[in-house]
């Protein structure tokens, strides 16, 4: 008999999307070990009326405490998250056993009658519960209005066709996963609209002892996209990002160098800036940014 290797994931369409897409890959190259998906209820899953824009607990905990306690508690090997909602420590016994090649990083807006941004109506009415698209998108038109919009993707485009909306933002890397790359209206440059650090990118957690797994993780780990997160969770990490803190980072890679773009809002105001540097100076280019906007703060 196969041995069986068990991948925790979130029960959403999108984390089963994330854990198959991790259990496909593994299977190509280990097809003689058997690789299980098994679901796992976060209470990020249970609290689904929570308005966690207006609180003060983190909402990455919610997503991932359940699914690692399992991993700890040896019920599953492996554990699939999002790497955006991973704390930058892990619990002690567990490590990132890979990260595998990033998704588009990119936000997009999905709209009524396929309208670009430029040509929505003065006044649109843009659904989203981050306060980072928020600011990104009154930057540029302080025209929209802004309104709440939670859910998952399906019942956000749900809204989308049957409330008061003109368009809504979601993250590229969803819609793709989970095949609706067709109702993507326009992708935002990342440039302009900075997406949250380390979007699109998965985090694969295991054992810190568990050498075998250690081993097989090896196959799916992609050190370009590690090199770039890194950078982009530091830059997080020195601004104290948060699901509630408004801001971003978007990185454009060209042979050995990065171009780092990065957008912090105190609330009342935008600040934008980019670094341009070998990516071989990993964190010290997260530093460089923040050193940048701060000198523009108060301004």
């Amino acid at each position: 008999m196969k041995k069986n290797i068990i991948i925790g994931s979130r029960g959403s369409i999108l984390a089963l999307a994330q854990a198959e897409k991790v259990q496909e890959n593994l299977a190509l190259v280990y097809p003689e070990y058997n690789f299980e998906i098994k679901v796992i209820t976060t209470s990020g899953d249970k609290d689904l009326s929570s308005n966690w824009q207006n609180s003060d607990r983190s909402l990455k905990s919610f997503f991932t405490k359940e699914i690692e306690q399992e991993l700890l508690d040896g019920q599953i090997d492996i554990a699939v998250h999002s790497m955006k909602d991973m704390p930058a420590i892990s619990p002690k016994g567990l490590i990132c056993g890979a990260i595998p090649e990033r998704e588009d990083s990119r936000d997009v807006l999905v709209s009524k009658n396929n309208k670009f941004f430029p040509m929505l109506p003065k006044g649109a009415k843009v659904g989203t519960s981050s306060l980072r698209r928020a600011m990104n998108m009154k930057s540029v038109r302080p025209d929209l209005e802004i309104k709440h919009l939670r859910g998952n993707i399906h019942t956000r485009l749900r809204k989308l066709e049957e409330e008061d909306y003109d368009a809504i933002i979601l993250a590229a890397a969803g819609l793709k996963r989970v095949g609706l790359t067709d109702r993507i209206t326009e992708y935002l440059a990342g440039n302009i609209f900075p997406p949250a650090p380390a979007q699109g990118a998965l985090y694969i957690q295991c054992r810190e002892n568990d050498e075998f797994i250690r081993k097989i993780l090896k196959c799916i780990h992609d050190e370009k996209t590690a090199k770039i997160v890194e950078i982009e969770r530091e830059f997080s990490k020195i601004f104290d990002g948060g699901c509630h803190t408004p801001m971003g980072c978007f990185s454009k890679i060209e042979g050995d160098n990065i171009e780092f773009y990065a957008m912090y809002s105190d609330g009342e105001k935008t600040y934008k800036t980019m670094i341009s540097e070998k990516i071989s100076k990993g964190k010290e280019i997260a530093y460089l940014a923040s050193e940048k906007i701060r000198e523009n703060i108060g301004k």
